[in-house]
């Protein structure tokens, strides 16, 4: 069998034509016909871009025979996308129209690679850039501004992203192209990701299985790595923030290169913060050290390109318990979390003359420990907020020598191989192959989840079919995941699941989208095979070895309008999720601790987005942006389901401008309000609504003729008291974070 796909690499390659082309162009106003200088000249497919020079031209060499989309971006300018075919193509001269939008870019997360107003699926993206300036603290933080999107949070370091009131094993992460497994099941497990090196977050709203497989079910977080330096360029840089709350920093730096042919980058960032401050104390052991280490190799040669990704994650995580000692130290108390991750990627591609083959493998080494808080008995508990000394708790600093209670090793591999067919008349038609091979063991005291090996294998077809005025996208596929555990028990699990979209501009200005998909989780090693102690949940948790799928079907309807000046959306969606799998307690204890089922039962959940963005004409330096959120979750018998994020309502003023010395100056203020949360599931209680004020500033300037990026944030100005429903302190009463101001530094050298 290896032989014969071998055989059909060699035909496809021996059909192509080997060769370099070069491609120059000029990009101008419109309007004035001036030349712009500093664009954005892209081919998202060759992952290949440059910028124009100060007479507005540009200049692309070694690209393969074939046609690739080039995407032209300049801020104030609206996006320019078209296909163009090679060797035909050797001149592009381009006019860009002024737009007070901001400008559009190509969402990797689809398998089409289009401009966000070209694709039938309605996909968020955000800068990581941009949470930055917001003052976020990590990166699960900044995520959590995107409409639709929140977190489950311990502390500041650990959060979980729910994409409309799902969350944990439905909502897969993917970085570097490939899935991130780290044992997401568990509700304190963080994402394990550090933003330094990462460009930009798409969110996928809704089931996306047909292109990612099990875990997809309630959406898709895809993190897109830091881009290789335009070519025969070279950029470094030094990075770094402070935060008054607590009192912490994140800090970084970088250098990246590329030549015609070889490119390389690498990263480092450290990040320390101690326990944070709300307005009545300090939340004891919210405190976290995180080191990253992110590195990448490319090679384009002909009609093949090549990357090599890795990223070494190190980090220990306070777990907080009760309220304590009060001080601004910074290296976790016991009970903590030291994790480590290690992900290697490889991404590959060959062109052939009319079409390409994609081939991606990854591999994840998550190494999870857990240190007990062996002191902790009745003795030790104190009255909420009193202050503990420095002497009371000597026993909660780790020894280096100590073992670690709970110690899994998870060691996953994956691969992803596509077929970009030739375009048919208009049908864009993509065809492939996903796997997943997965070892879990357990080398700690404690045992949680068994030992176990899952083995994934799906296979899938979708096609983009272009009309006049209609775009759809049609697709199918088949999964089958098989889990041995203990080597005594094998569970096997298939589904076949498809998708339907449709794109069209109602009116001129109108566009809408409807998408109906399904999708489908198998349960997970917690789920099936607990039977113990979850230290991080404090409760007994026995699984259920006889569930099954859980399955969905979602439909998606958005939405909208836009203009020079105004835009305005609305996406509606309403998901039928049948056994889904839930924790319910049974009024047991085992160890003083409630004992936690696993059972399934039907559910449903809906809700949407909405919002508008004004920027009116003449004031182009003015955005006034609204939007509101909500979701709903019920079993079927009513009653509502768990961590289902409150309704949400964000207003925010900004303004651009830029002076003599002062370029790409921005400034802010954002309201938003988080309402009473009333719904909760039978062992929540409700919790009541808040509102937040945040301000910024920032700006370019400067500095031994280098840029050097300025920018002050202050989240939650009137230092207000309140609590998230999603907060897994929510039940001890403790505070989410008080005043939190931020200084940032960036030398671009």
């Amino acid at each position: 069998m290896n032989k014969i796909y071998l055989f059909v690499l060699l035909s496809l390659a021996m059909q192509t034509l080997w060769a370099q082309n070069t491609l120059q162009g000029k990009v101008t106003d419109v309007n004035t016909n001036d030349a712009l200088i500093y664009v954005n000249v892209y081919f998202p497919e060759l992952e290949k871009g440059t910028t124009t020079n100060e007479e507005g031209n540009f200049e692309l060499t070694n690209i393969p025979n074939g046609n690739y989309k080039i995407v032209i971006s300049f801020i104030g300018y609206e996006t320019y996308s078209q296909t163009i075919s090679f060797p035909n193509s050797e001149n592009l001269n381009i006019s860009l129209t002024p737009s007070a939008i901001e400008m559009e870019e190509i969402i990797i997360s689809t398998p089409f690679h289009k401009l966000q107003s070209e694709n039938v699926m309605k996909v968020e993206r955000k800068d990581v850039k941009d949470m930055r300036s917001q003052g976020a603290v990590n990166l699960i933080d900044g995520i959590s501004n995107i409409a639709g999107v929140n977190s489950v949070s311990t502390g500041m370091s650990i959060g979980k992203p729910v994409i409309r009131g799902l969350s944990s094993n439905r909502v897969l992460v993917y970085t570097q192209g490939v899935r991130l497994e780290n044992q997401q099941y568990g509700d304190e497990h963080g994402l394990g990701i550090n933003e330094a090196g990462i460009e930009s977050v798409e969110v996928i709203k809704g089931p996306a299985s047909l292109l990612y497989g099990s875990d997809a079910l309630g959406g898709v977080l895809y993190l897109n790595p830091e881009r290789f330096a335009d070519e025969n360029t070279s950029e470094g840089n030094i990075r770094a923030t402070y935060f008054t709350n607590t009192q912490g920093y994140n800090s970084s730096a970088g250098f990246k290169s590329s030549e015609s042919d070889f490119k390389y980058l690498f990263r480092g960032s450290l990040s320390e913060h101690s326990d944070y401050e709300t307005p009545e104390y300090r939340v004891t052991n919210t405190r976290f050290r995180e080191q990253d280490f992110k590195a990448g190799l490319g090679y384009q040669k002909n009609n093949f390109k090549t990357e090599l990704r890795y990223n070494l994650n190190n980090a220990k995580l306070g777990l907080p318990e009760e309220i304590g000692i009060q001080n601004t130290d910074r290296t976790p108390l016991e009970p903590f979390q030291e994790i480590t991750n290690h992900i290697f990627s490889s991404k590959s591609t060959l062109f052939f003359n009319n079409s390409s083959l994609d081939l991606i493998f990854g591999y994840t080494y998550n190494d999870r420990k857990e240190f007990e808080d062996h002191h902790h008995g009745e003795d030790d508990h104190e009255d909420e907020g009193e202050e503990h000394s420095e002497e009371e708790h000597d026993d909660d600093e780790h020894s280096e020598d100590e073992a670690p209670a709970l110690h899994m090793k998870l060691k996953t591999f994956n691969y992803n191989v596509k077929y970009n067919l030739p375009k048919l008349g208009r049908f864009e038609t993509i065809v492939g192959a996903q796997g997943m091979n997965q070892v879990n063991t357990n080398y700690g005291e404690e045992i949680l989840i068994p030992n176990a090996v899952t083995n994934d294998f799906g296979i899938l077809a979708t096609s983009h079919i272009h009309f006049e005025t209609v775009d759809i996208q049609i697709g199918a596929r088949f999964d089958n995941r098989k889990i041995d555990i203990n080597n005594s028990i094998s569970r096997n699990f298939n589904s076949f699941n498809g998708a339907l979209g449709i794109k069209t501009n109602l009116f001129e200005k109108i566009t809408a989208r409807l998408n109906l998909a399904s999708g489908f989780r198998a349960p997970n090693l917690a789920e099936l095979a607990s039977d113990g102690t979850h230290e991080g949940t404090n409760r007994y948790e026995i699984g259920n070895i006889d569930l099954k799928n859980e399955q969905n079907i979602q439909i998606d309807f958005a939405l909208e309008f836009k203009n020079e000046h105004v835009e305005v959306f609305a996406n509606a969606f309403y998901n039928i999720v049948n056994d889904y799998i839930f924790l319910s307690p049974n009024g047991e204890l085992i160890d003083d601790d409630p004992v936690f089922l696993y059972l399934q039962d039907d559910a449903h959940l809906y809700g949407g987005e909405f919002g508008f963005h004004f920027h009116p004409h003449p004031l182009d330096w003015l955005h006034v942006e609204t939007s509101f959120e909500t979701v709903t979750g019920q079993l079927s018998d009513n009653s509502y389901l768990p961590l289902i994020p409150a309704n949400s309502l964000n207003n925010t003023v900004r303004i651009e401008f830029e002076n003599n010395g002062f370029k790409k100056g921005y400034a802010f203020v954002t309201y938003s309000s988080t309402f009473n949360q009333n719904n909760v599931s039978a062992f929540e209680t409700t919790t009541k609504g808040f509102n937040l004020l945040s301000a910024g500033i920032g700006g370019t300037v400067k500095l031994f003729e280098n840029d050097l990026d300025i920018s002050i944030a202050a989240n939650n100005l009137t230092n207000e008291s309140y609590i998230n429903h999603l907060s897994r302190l929510k039940p001890d009463g403790i505070l989410n974070i008080g005043r939190n101001i931020s200084f940032g530094l960036n030398y671009t050298l």
